[in-house]
């Protein structure tokens, strides 16, 4: 489980690379664009996954 969630960790913090892209010559500004899009998807989608995992763990750990 420790793995998974260092996995989703690592996974926002490319997501947030990704969206702080600079451009260059290389890297246009259309590209850099669909580059941003894809790492606010990547961030958010993981860090929803991050929250589900730990309410998850909440829940299974509730001893009455």
């Amino acid at each position: 489980m420790n793995n998974l969630v260092l996995t989703f960790l690592a996974s926002i913090l490319a997501g947030f690379a990704l969206a702080n892209l600079p451009t260059s010559t290389v890297i246009t500004a259309g590209v850099a664009q669909f580059f941003t899009v894809i790492g606010g998807i990547a961030i958010v989608v993981f860090a929803l996954a991050l929250l589900y995992l730990g309410v998850k763990s909440l829940i299974n750990n509730r001893r009455y």
